[in-house]
């Protein structure tokens, strides 16, 4: 796995630190703390719910290569490249 692909673990790290972030924010009324940690949150949960995304449509394909069920194969494989292509489209600039 590469450094570029989702991760569940990476992903709920970063979203339960953001809200960490936030909190601290909130409670000392620093703004940029708050704003920060919003978005971190938010990168987090993308990050988890993407590679939670990922193993699923995995999944569809070994299930498929392992029964030789050629068309549960195929739209695994479709499905994992159609989940590239919008992770790539939503990747921050």
């Amino acid at each position: 796995m590469s450094s570029q692909e989702p991760s569940k673990v990476s992903g709920q790290f970063h979203s339960v630190k953001g809200t960490a972030v936030e909190t601290i924010g909130d409670m000392t009324g620093l703004q940029s703390w708050s704003q920060s940690g919003k978005e971190e949150h938010a990168k987090g949960e993308g990050e988890y719910n993407a590679a939670q995304a990922k193993g699923y449509v995995e999944g569809d394909s070994v299930v498929g290569a392992v029964t030789g069920d050629k068309a549960q194969q195929t739209s695994g494989n479709i499905k994992n490249e159609k989940g590239q292509t919008q992770q790539e489209i939503n990747k921050p600039t």
